[in-house]
């Protein structure tokens, strides 16, 4: 197992290249090759001391070293904080066409949904400790849709499913349905999907304004 932490503490005397090192005495499947190729790509400076290196070079420590270290369970948390739009990028190519080469179970702790919605296959959010959502990211997409129009008739549309957001400008309305109401009137409507993005951050809300107790479509938890 390999937990790529928040902010990941190094001992002072160490510089980038002893935490390498070190990452390739412990974990059998370390490919020194990638993790050069990875230094190289990244910029990373290996004689800098650890407590002298950027937020984002730290963060591309543990990428390069959560990456060649290829083992079994890899649990990325929050990995790319100082790492600029160009590095988390590449950090996400990197993930998918390495996990696509030599598979294993890959657990990314992330706020930036958008970013990662086309890498993740299950989806679990928790919101204070409470498991909120937890599907297959294919499952999640396809329950929710938006449509807007003539308030009316979106809401004739959506009636009888659950609204998660609603907007609300004139005589015309915007909402987010949980489930595709089928076989529903369309016409003077437009119905899109929705993102997943959207859906995490609407399901959240709606689970924080629900009364302690109340069934608001988390199950069990």
């Amino acid at each position: 197992m390999c937990f790529i932490k928040e902010s990941q503490k190094f001992p002072d005397v160490f510089v980038a290249k002893h935490a390498l090192k070190a990452a390739s005495l412990v974990f059998p499947n370390w490919d020194a090759e990638f993790a050069e190729q990875l230094v190289d790509e990244f910029r990373l400076p290996l004689n800098t001391r650890a407590k002298k290196l950027s937020r984002g070079q730290l963060s591309a420590v543990g990428v390069i070293i959560g990456l060649a270290a290829r083992a079994p369970i890899t649990l990325f948390d929050e990995p790319y904080l100082g790492l600029d739009a160009v590095a988390r990028q590449a950090f996400y190519d990197h993930l998918i066409a390495d996990y696509a080469e030599h598979p294993r179970t890959i657990v990314l702790s992330t706020h930036l949904i958008d970013e990662v919605a086309d890498l993740i296959e299950h989806v679990v959010v928790i919101d204070r400790g409470r498991i909120v959502m937890d599907d297959l990211s294919d499952n999640l997409r396809s329950q929710a849709v938006t449509v807007s129009g003539p308030t009316k008739a979106v809401e004739r549309f959506a009636e009888g499913h659950r609204v998660l957001h609603r907007e609300d400008v004139g005589g015309f309305a915007r909402l987010l349905v949980s489930g595709v109401p089928e076989g529903r009137d369309t016409t003077s409507l437009q119905v899109e999907p929705v993102s997943l993005q959207q859906l995490v951050v609407r399901t959240a809300q709606m689970s924080d304004s629900a009364p302690a107790g109340a069934a608001n479509g988390k199950g069990a938890a």
